[in-house]
């Protein structure tokens, strides 16, 4: 009798798992917008920025014309320069925003080509671009690449790269 009861389960189951019916699934939550997940982006503690702080680019000017490699130098006012991973006040390293905006302050820097990181405490480079107009920007990272609060920003200019 033990026999006949496993057997009716089985069987089933067997006939409900192969009747064609698809499992209910319940309606979806609407797509989160883009400002929303903005709004609900993870965050990580900012470094205070010293006061009267500012970073500038010395070289080259807004609006010249330059062949590539491009020479860069960096200035900075109000604050020291240390290495990523040295977490001394009031200092910070650079990065070089090339052709694009950072759009999330409140997350490290990231490190590809447009944003270009110098945690060795580099105050200029060389750096190759192509022909063609570039915005070129500085922003100041703490000891873990995230931007300083308030953000410590050069103007941003734009170069001609000819060849």
């Amino acid at each position: 009798m033990h026999i006949r009861t496993v057997m009716t389960l089985i069987t089933t189951l067997l006939l409900l798992a192969c009747s064609g019916q698809s499992p209910e699934i319940p309606a979806s939550e609407p797509e989160e917008t883009t400002s929303t997940m903005q709004q609900q982006a993870p965050t990580m503690p900012r470094t205070s920025s010293p006061e009267n702080a500012h970073a500038y680019i010395i070289s080259p000017n807004d609006g010249a014309e330059v062949s590539s490699p491009v020479s860069i130098v960096f200035g900075l006012t109000g604050a020291g320069i240390a290495p990523a991973g040295i977490d001394n006040p009031n200092t910070g390293h650079h990065h070089l925003l090339v052709d694009t905006e950072l759009v999330n302050l409140n997350l490290p820097v990231p490190a590809d080509e447009q944003n270009i990181h110098f945690g060795g405490g580099q105050t200029e480079a060389l750096i190759e671009l192509s022909p063609g107009q570039h915005t070129l920007q500085l922003i100041l990272g703490d000891h873990l690449h995230i931007p300083h609060d308030p953000p410590l920003f050069s103007e941003q200019i734009t170069i001609f790269v000819v060849e």
